[in-house]
């Protein structure tokens, strides 16, 4: 089993800021606002979250268990 990764470098599609945040580890997070320029980012249709949208890592509950936050 593999380790669980717990941050990601989130990247605006925007504006192309890249910053490393930490992920929640028991949660997906919906909500990231861009700090270039302000964009509020919002997960792409059939990701559960913003890290499996834009990110270097998918979230924690979905490298768990591939499925785990996607329905």
């Amino acid at each position: 089993m593999n380790a669980i990764v717990s941050a990601s470098v989130i990247t605006c599609p925007h504006c192309g800021t890249a910053k490393r945040e930490t992920m929640p580890s028991d949660a997906c997070q919906y909500f990231y606002d861009c700090s270039g320029c302000r964009a509020l980012l919002r997960p792409k249709p059939g990701d559960c979250c913003v890290f499996c949208s834009y990110g270097s890592v998918p979230c924690p509950p979905v490298q768990q268990d591939r499925t785990a936050c996607r329905d």
